[in-house]
């Protein structure tokens, strides 16, 4: 039997790192951004916030590259224009 273990991965908004993949009414719903891939694997969370207020949460789908791709495409606040 095989037993794995998720996290949740909590950034400030306002130094995090990232690009955005996909947006919708100017917020990103769709990012990537840099994680050492023998920390983070997919299926672990993301939570980006600001000022206590979640702006984006998510599951990591894929890991490319050394970068982690997530998406919120239905309650992303993060806006697609500050990086």
């Amino acid at each position: 039997m095989e037993v794995s273990f998720s996290q949740t991965l909590s950034f400030d908004a306002a130094t995090f790192e990232f690009d955005v993949v996909d947006n919708q009414n100017g917020n990103a719903t769709a990012i990537k951004f840099p994680v050492d891939d023998k920390q983070v694997s997919p299926g672990d969370s993301i939570v980006v916030v600001s000022d206590g207020e979640i702006l984006f949460h998510a599951m990591i789908g894929k890991i490319e590259d050394g970068f982690a791709y997530a998406a919120d495409p239905k309650g992303s606040l993060l806006p697609a224009g500050v990086q």
